[in-house]
């Protein structure tokens, strides 16, 4: 290692910051996080520096540097572009033995800032050693996604019952396997479900019956007859020889905990699972929550919707189980009824069970029919959201949804009601101060754009379908409802698709930003997304190697685009 990580303890501890520019303000900002107590040196200290270090703990000192100021200093930060200056606070730094760190300049540092995972009192610190910091930003970023905010609060937590669980579990081996319970266990997924009152009391029911299980096998152990069957003469005497030769029961129960720890130290799948109602977005991968990808990574098994592309459902566990259950357009490959028994049968397996849905699951996804059903079962479940198709399709087609001279409000709509009826109260769609989006409604284009003409909605109102929202092939078609069903005809935009109305639409001719120049992106079977038809449970379980996909991914990207690739895809 070039360098050792260390953390230091700076809550109320004097750190003396040399500048007083954006540099300074970047530092002083980090470290005010830690507590510490900073002193600023410079003749011009910025505005944000003093609005930020405003606290009676700091000192501000706006003279020019002198090596005096170094007293009591715990650390102290060059962050000046005077260079003669920065190697001089180097030299009377180490003179002085207190650490410094000359900001980019990394052989005048005796440490390193790191770029930090603060899920406190969890904290992570990643280093390039001043090599590559922003590959280190970047893995950075990458944890961000795997590392919920919860791990902070169970670790709190952990620290609140540390002495107890100390004091009542008498050996290291098993108080280590009965923290791995806690952590991989239920108490853990109740922290990140929100639930930390709950959280507490299963991890204060888990550590109640983990000691009665030791005291237990503490009785056994010292009343010979309890665990001989036979209950033999010489079996006894040979017990009770073994208990005087250690001298007290003490010596032997420590060996007994440990072999009662290590026959729990896989954690009990609980009786019922629970179910994870997640929105997977539009399509494109980076649009996932980072909840939505971390219940993914835990799932045993994942039933995945038609508009779930390869690229999402690619980012669940590798080893869970993955069943098709889409909906198209008279054509469901199991009912809703039945996935709700899905969804009910495997969570009373007791496994993780994740629902995929394209878009949002509480627009137009059934999300609500769903867990009404689990609910009725008694069911745990957790709904995450998740980027609906209007907001990315209006937003990659640079058509804002609301605008103050165009459109005061916005109404989602769906082209059909239940059991197939068509969707025809055209008479609430007439506000011409309002954007309407109308989901599956692509394949009733001329019934819906008749329909409104009819009810008295001009037909020169702007209609837009946007096909393959946030998609690298995305494709938009304007133009109003007398002529969009002919310009469909014409063009032939695939589904999945939406519309949007309004006179917002008229604004994306000069606000479009997403594959501007490439509005026919071609032959999709040869593009990356789903290519129009669902992966088949056999397809999604074959493995996948993961840099082979990362560059096919950067190889589509950078066809699209006319100057240099500027996106980093992560596999």
């Amino acid at each position: 290692m070039n360098t050792f990580p260390l953390f230091f303890k700076l809550e109320n501890r004097k750190v003396l910051i040399v500048g007083g520019g954006d540099v300074a303000l970047r530092k002083a900002d980090l470290l005010s996080r830690a507590g510490a107590a900073i002193t600023i040196l410079a003749p011009d200290i910025s505005t944000e520096i003093q609005a930020l270090l405003s606290d009676d703990k700091h000192e501000l000192i706006y003279k020019n540097y002198n090596k005096s100021y170094m007293t009591g200093a715990r650390v102290i930060i060059a962050a000046t572009d005077d260079e003669t200056l920065n190697h001089q606070i180097h030299a009377d730094a180490t003179a002085l033995n207190i650490p410094v760190n000359v900001v980019d300049t990394p052989h005048l540092c005796d440490f390193i800032f790191p770029a930090i995972v603060d899920r406190n009192p969890i904290i992570i610190g990643i280093s390039s050693n001043g090599k590559a910091p922003v590959l280190a930003r970047l893995l950075r970023a990458r944890l961000e996604t795997l590392i919920p905010q919860g791990y902070g609060k169970l670790a709190k937590l952990a620290g609140e019952f540390r002495s107890e669980v100390k004091r009542k579990i008498p050996t290291l081996t098993g108080r280590r396997q009965f923290w791995e319970r806690a952590f991989e266990g239920q108490v853990s997924q109740l922290m990140f479900a929100g639930n930390e009152r709950e959280a507490t009391a299963q991890l204060k029911a888990d550590l109640d019956s983990t000691v009665a299980a030791l005291e237990d096998s503490a009785n056994h152990s010292a009343d010979p007859d309890a665990h001989n069957p036979s209950n033999s003469p010489a079996t006894t005497t040979s017990q009770h020889s073994q208990s005087h030769s250690t001298g007290s029961l003490s010596a032997t129960a420590p060996v007994a905990t440990d072999e009662l720890m290590a026959t729990q130290s896989k954690p009990a799948r609980a009786a019922v699972g629970e179910v994870y109602i997640v929105g997977a977005g539009p399509g494109d991968p980076e649009l996932l929550t980072f909840k939505a990808l971390r219940l993914m990574q835990q799932a045993d098994i994942v039933y995945y919707d038609a508009l779930v592309s390869p690229q999402v459902l690619d980012l669940c566990r590798r080893d869970a189980d993955k069943v098709f259950v889409g909906k198209k357009r008279s054509n469901h490959a199991v009912a809703q009824l039945g996935i709700n028994e899905l969804l009910i049968n495997s969570a009373k397996q007791g496994r993780r069970v994740v629902r995929l849905k394209g878009g949002d699951p509480f627009i137009f996804g059934r999300g609500g029919e769903e867990i009404e059903s689990l609910r009725a079962h008694e069911v745990p479940y957790q709904v995450v959201p998740g980027i609906t198709a209007a907001n990315a399709a209006a937003s990659y087609a640079g058509i804002p949804l609301t605008h103050r001279d165009h459109s005061q409000s916005v109404r989602f709509v769906t082209g059909f009601l239940k059991a197939g009826a068509p969707n025809e109260k055209f008479e609430n769609l007439l506000d011409t101060n309002e954007t309407v989006v109308f989901y599956m409604g692509l394949h009733s284009l001329a019934r819906l754009t008749t329909g409104l003409i009819n009810a008295g909605r001009s037909p020169e109102t702007p209609i837009a379908i946007i096909s393959n929202a946030s998609m690298p092939n995305q494709q938009v078609l304007t133009g109003t409802l007398e002529s969009i069903v002919a310009l469909q005809e014409q063009n032939q935009l695939p589904t999945p698709a939406l519309l949007i109305m309004g006179d917002v639409v008229a604004m994306h001719d000069d606000l479009a930003w997403y594959n501007k120049h490439n509005k026919d992106a071609g032959d999709t079977e040869t593009n990356w997304l789903r290519a129009g038809t669902a992966i088949t449970d056999q397809d999604a379980k074959k493995p996948i190697d993961q840099q082979a996909h990362a560059l096919s991914m950067i190889a589509n990207l950078a066809a699209q685009q006319e100057e240099g690739l500027e996106q980093l895809v992560i596999g």
